[in-house]
């Protein structure tokens, strides 16, 4: 069998396919950058204006339905995301469920019949 390389199998960390870089090679192309300001944010970002941006935009052009489509949109996008169990572990999740809910039934019953008789011997009727 082939073995497969992972990141940290070199010993020495160094790859044939690493690429050298000469420091006086990056010094040059740092000095090629210099013309250009430097902005480091905080900026106005400048957009090309379209034959659109002409016409007045109102509130509600589009805006509630591209809303509530982009709601749905999301909605399905998460619902992929979800990792669906199959039919024996639904099965078995759901039978868990009825266990435990049937347990605490009963011992619930069985408290509130306990405590009605307490009351009913306590104060009579």
């Amino acid at each position: 069998m082939a073995e497969r390389k992972r990141p940290g199998d070199d010993a020495a960390g160094d790859r044939p396919e690493d690429e050298a870089f000469d420091d006086a090679v990056a010094d040059d192309e740092a000095r090629d950058d210099v013309d250009e300001p430097v902005t480091r944010g905080g900026g106005t970002a400048v957009r090309e204006r379209t034959e659109n941006d002409d016409k007045p935009k109102s509130k509600k052009d589009g805006r509630r339905g591209n809303r509530i489509g982009g709601f749905f949109r999301e909605v399905v996008s998460e619902l992929r995301k979800v990792i669906w169990p199959t039919r024996k572990e639904l099965l078995t999740y759901t039978s868990v469920v009825i266990v435990f809910v049937t347990v605490v039934t009963t011992i619930v019953a069985l408290l509130d019949l306990g405590f009605s008789k307490a009351v009913l011997a306590t104060f009579g009727n």
